[in-house]
């Protein structure tokens, strides 16, 4: 997978792929996608510096978990992600 986003996000802003999202339960039920919940989990691709007086604590390559609506979804070179504030970053996995 390559991981070559050509847009520089800016302060504490990060470019983050999300997960694919779930097609099958546990129990081998495949889920339809009008029913597919939007994923929470994704891969930070690119990160700013941070603000004036707060550093970034996360970095490219690192697995988070965000709100369900968090972000602003993107479409560049065909693939789909998604730019967020750092503070709307709830946990690195």
């Amino acid at each position: 997978m390559a991981n070559n986003v050509n847009i520089t996000p800016l302060h504490d802003r990060v470019i983050v792929k999300s997960a694919p999202a779930v097609e099958k339960t546990a129990g081998g039920i495949i889920i339809p996608d009008t029913a597919k919940e939007k994923p929470q989990r994704g891969t930070v691709l690119a990160a700013g510096p941070g603000k004036k007086d707060e550093p970034m604590t996360v970095k490219t390559g690192d697995t988070i978990l965000y709100g369900k609506y968090a972000g602003t979804e993107i479409t560049l070179e065909g693939e789909d992600y998604l730019i967020m504030r750092e503070s709307d970053i709830l946990a690195v996995i």
